[in-house]
């Protein structure tokens, strides 16, 4: 005869046993696994590697671009839906297969061109074709480049524009070395007084016969 102890370890055994084959039966499918899914794009016409493409896991953010020689490498689970996308291309749909063998897969993706035929648009600088028309025959052309070139390198015209040309970096550093070299060369005594020194004087003169005091617009 069995005591009650016994019989309630028994009871406590095979009610386990239950449970553990009930939670066995509902835990549903095995978990997918993870392959490390890499490949090359290319394109369907010459076959060549098409870099800077998008790959998208579709329904989520995992995603990766090709390299410059159109490589790709990403992790994905088993029967994930992947999205390719480059810019001129038509959209490519690929499932990664559930019977794999090994955690690693290469496949070769080949990506079909999306051609668009747009209409012809002529763009005027003019509201209509008639003014369009008319100012582009009324435009005074030169008769050669020869005849521009001279025009543009005139020395009035060079001349007006060094003028107004503010100094670049080079101008003013040797500006800025010619006034302290002359500090130096004076330095510990007193500098000379130009005021009874014929030729600044002259160069005085000079300049004011040239216009160079006259006050510019």
């Amino acid at each position: 005869m069995f005591g009650i102890n016994t019989i309630s370890f028994l009871f406590f055994v095979l009610m386990s046993c239950l449970l553990r084959i009930g939670l066995s039966a509902d835990d549903g499918p095995p978990p997918r696994r993870v392959i490390q899914f890499s490949g090359l794009i290319v394109t369907g016409d010459s076959l060549k590697p098409l870099p800077y493409s998008t790959i998208w896991v579709k329904g989520t953010r995992r995603g990766t671009t090709t390299d410059y020689y159109g490589f790709f490498s990403l992790p994905v689970y088993e029967l994930d839906t992947l999205r390719f996308t480059s810019v001129g291309y038509k959209e490519s749909i690929y499932v990664v297969p559930d019977t794999l063998s090994r955690h690693r897969y290469s496949a070769v993706q080949i990506m079909t061109r999306d051609t668009i035929h747009l209409a012809e648009t002529v763009i005027y600088p003019w509201p209509t074709r008639e003014q369009f028309r008319q100012a582009f025959l009324h435009t005074d052309v030169p008769s050669d480049d020869y005849d521009r070139a001279m025009r543009n390198l005139a020395h009035a015209e060079m001349r007006e524009r060094f003028e107004k040309m503010p100094m670049d970096g080079s101008m003013n550093f040797r500006h800025m070395v010619q006034q302290h070299s002359q500090q130096l060369y004076y330095a510990g005594q007193s500098p000379p007084i130009r005021l009874f020194d014929p030729l600044a004087w002259g160069e005085f003169f000079q300049a004011w016969r040239e216009g160079r005091f006259r006050r510019s617009d």
